[in-house]
This record gives C-alpha cells, sequence and structure tokens, in this order.
C-alpha cells in the first residue's frame, strides 16, 4: 500500500504591524501552516520568489515597497504569476481594491472589517489544513 505524503503548506505573511504579524503567525503554526514572515514589500518579494510559498497574505500599506508594488513585481515573474494572494490591509481605498483585484489577488480583507477567524477561514479554503 502507497502511503500518502502531506505536503505541509507554506504561507508567507508580509505585514509591518508586529502584533497582527504575530496573533496571525500563532494561529496558523497551530493549524499546522509552515510560515514566513516579512516586515514590508521589498522583503517579502525576496523571500516569496526563494520559498515559493503556497498563499501569501499582503498588507498594502509597508515601509520600503508597498503592497500592489510588491504584487506588481511578483506577477512578473513565472512562478509569481500563479501563487494565491490575499489582501489584508485597513485600506479599502476603491482604486487600491480594484487595482490589485486587476492583479488576480483571491481576496481583499479590511482588518478593521474581519475577524481572525475569518481571515483564517480565507486561507484554509485556498489551501486546505496539512493536518
Amino acid at each position: 500500500m502507497k502511503k500518502a505524503s502531506l505536503k505541509v503548506k507554506k504561507v508567507l505573511i508580509v505585514e509591518d504591524e508586529p502584533s497582527v504579524s504575530r496573533i496571525l503567525i500563532d494561529e496558523l503554526v497551530r493549524e499546522g501552516f509552515w510560515v514566513f514572515e516579512a516586515r514590508n514589500g521589498e522583503e517579502g518579494l525576496g523571500i516569496a520568489l526563494i520559498e515559493h510559498p503556497d498563499l501569501i497574505l499582503l498588507d498594502i500599506l509597508m515601509p520600503k515597497k508597498d503592497g500592489l508594488r510588491m504584487l506588481n513585481e511578483l506577477r512578473k515573474d513565472s512562478w509569481g504569476k500563479n501563487v494565491p494572494v490575499i489582501i489584508l490591509s485597513n485600506l479599502s481605498d476603491p482604486p487600491r481594491v480594484s487595482e490589485a483585484l486587476k492583479n488576480g489577488v483571491c481576496d481583499f480583507l479590511v482588518k478593521s472589517e474581519c475577524r481572525l477567524e475569518s481571515v483564517l477561514d480565507k486561507i484554509k479554503s485556498k489551501l486546505p489544513s496539512p493536518l
């Protein structure tokens, strides 16, 4: 009988607010995901292109390189053009939401309008838990 191999799903969190990052990391690790963390879009792009996470959770307003610039550059890469990206931001500016959606994000969540459970549900709907 052949054993089913479980591949641990990798998630990259690109978020400059340490408290938000910590909560997300703790919950995702508890759910069995392998988690990478970046504090800005420049760092996030570098980690994404090296580690090839299965999903990216991306803030928009960050230092060095904002999330939309990171997303635009990510989509130019042959691997990066298909990776699922969920935007999690305090910004609900319609032109930026439109730009993000045009670049193929899976979802656009506003931090102040969603609970941790709904963020986790969105992630799990794109990446079933490895446990």
